[in-house]
């Protein structure tokens, strides 16, 4: 008999779970990808939405592959206003401040519908929701960039745009994550989701591509593509995206242990756990559900109370009920300070590199990728010491405590030339994203699916909602301040995001004190949330 080809020796070497693991995996990877894709187009647009003209037309130098060279096209001569070829409304001297209110209608927007996504989307079919969410988001970034060709020139358009397309937008986090922890167990979650969550720079680096290419010719292009591209894989995820391996009979990393459901009583109590046969070491998870003396139980004020409500399915966790969780609320105020420093870089670095290395919108957006190339690694990187070190937090703090003084390097190297920027931009970005993928990954998923919650998966959306609801309040203040501060330098913009940086270090270690405080004596990881059978 003939041995088989490698290629057939290699797929038959995976079963059938693993297949469709990896094939959620990537789905997933995509799925949100485009999500990320169709937000950056407004970054980079903003170039083009205000230019200087007579600095364009008087001795112009153009810029190819990131070199100097002098442009060999001559462009139309100008009016008398050196703004002419601007676009009303963000023609006038407040353009920055213009600027900055489009991403602000937008994250705040994102903000605000985010703490109730999560609550309404575990209770729906998440593929129907991220598919509404995918073709809503779609039509509406392709509002925006309808604009440029019915010639609309009303700012109230253009932020009421902004605003339905953040709330629609809010429905693909808490799925993608909830469908991803549904599929994939505890072990090297930092690694996978690490690799993941690359996710995010890969659709900023598409989306700079995709919207750089038409910029300077027709920037309602680049809202009209990745709109349309968004849309297109919302009909993906509503024929391919499978939520839980129990729909097709696949094994379960997340499986809850016999025992939780009893008819009407579907959340008891396990035995009390002690640690009196000491060779039996308790893993770190069980250790948070003791106090450190690893003899006695949870105190009874820190169990959280659910009814059932005598169906088959578990109960979904309360808002209340999710914040008790050990660790939410501390790394949800840290995700507030560290996205507030990513989503200004989102939204403003293109601007920042055209006004310092003097390049056109294009070739900063080309530019400002490098940015989302060491958020690629940078995200890995922190998924890989986490795992290796079992320490989120530790490693979320010691990426923030290297990040403050490199934006400070940055904001003052930049200016020196192109290789500082591109040297920079690499270091930044993977110091900057490190934490934030981290939090919004596999530390939501950790608190999403703690074992406090006894196998209650409907908790990961609620949670992984609040976590990256209360960022997203940091990821809207963060641009608006950029834009209001822009104009008395970029130099306060910088020192700005080292104080947001400086933050989001403190309140880890803060809260974390306070919960020792507030809770028994004795206690390492404060107050804890059990289901107690009701």
């Amino acid at each position: 008999m003939a041995p088989l080809p490698p290629g057939i020796r290699l797929i038959i070497s995976f079963s059938r779970d693993q297949w469709y693991r990896a094939f959620i995996f990537i789905l997933t990877f995509l799925l949100y990808a485009s999500f990320h894709l169709s937000r950056k187009p407004i970054s980079i647009v903003k170039g083009e939405l205000h230019r200087y003209c007579a600095t364009l037309y008087e001795g112009q130098v153009g810029f190819s592959s990131w070199s100097r060279k002098a442009s060999d096209t001559p462009r139309r001569q100008p009016a008398d206003n050196e703004t002419d070829c601007s676009w009303a409304p963000f023609d006038q001297d407040n353009y920055q401040q213009l600027l900055g209110a489009l991403d602000y209608s937008f994250l705040c927007a994102y903000a605000i519908g985010m703490y109730l996504s999560g609550i309404i989307g575990e209770r729906l079919p998440i593929r129907y929701y991220l598919t509404f969410g995918m073709l809503a988001s779609g039509a509406f970034t392709a509002l925006f960039g309808l604009g440029y060709f019915y010639n609309i020139h009303s700012f109230g358009f253009y932020v009421v745009t902004q605003i339905i397309n953040g709330l629609v937008q809010t429905t693909g986090w808490p799925s993608v994550v909830t469908c991803l922890g549904n599929w994939f167990g505890k072990g090297r979650r930092g690694l996978i989701m690490g690799v993941w969550n690359s996710h995010t720079s890969v659709g900023n680096i598409l989306g700079s591509l995709i919207a750089g290419y038409w910029v300077s010719t027709c920037w309602g292009l680049s809202f009209v593509v990745p709109g349309a591209i968004v849309a297109a894989m919302g009909i993906v995820c509503f024929l391919f995206l499978i939520e839980h391996p129990k729909d097709i009979a696949c094994s379960s990393s997340l499986a809850a242990p016999k025992g939780y459901e009893n008819g009407t009583h579907r959340f008891r109590l396990q035995k009390q756990v002690f640690t009196d046969d000491k060779s039996q070491p308790l893993d770190p998870e069980m250790q948070c559900l003791l106090l450190s003396d690893g003899k006695h139980p949870v105190h009874q004020n820190h169990v959280v109370v659910l009814p059932a409500d005598g169906g088959g399915s578990m109960a979904a966790i309360s808002f209340t009920g999710a914040l008790r969780i050990p660790g939410v609320i501390e790394f949800s105020l840290c995700l507030l300070f560290a996205k507030l420093v990513s989503y200004t870089f989102l939204f403003w670095l293109p601007l920042y590199i055209t006004n310092v290395d003097h390049l056109d919108a294009r070739q900063a957006g080309e530019l400002s990728t490098l940015f989302d190339v060491g958020g690629i690694f940078g995200g890995i990187l922190a998924g890989v010491i986490s795992d290796r070190l079992e320490k989120r937090a530790s490693t979320c703090g010691l990426m923030l405590l290297l990040a403050a003084p490199t934006l400070y390097v940055f904001s003052t190297i930049s200016k020196m030339g192109l290789e500082a920027t591109v040297a920079m931009l690499l270091l930044s970005g993977a110091l900057v994203s490190g934490p934030y993928a981290l939090i919004t990954t596999a530390v939501s998923a950790d608190l999403g699916t703690h074992k406090s919650l006894k196998g209650n998966s409907h908790a990961l959306a609620t949670v992984t909602a609040i976590i990256d609801g209360t960022g997203s309040v940091g990821a809207a203040l963060g641009p608006l301040l950029a834009g209001l501060l822009s104009p008395s330098g970029w130099n306060n913009v910088f020192y700005m995001l080292m104080f947001a940086d400086a933050c989001a270090l403190l309140v880890q270690f803060l809260i974390r004190l306070i919960h020792k405080e507030l809770s028994c004596p004795g206690s390492a990881t404060g107050d804890q949330v059990l289901f107690k059978e009701h």
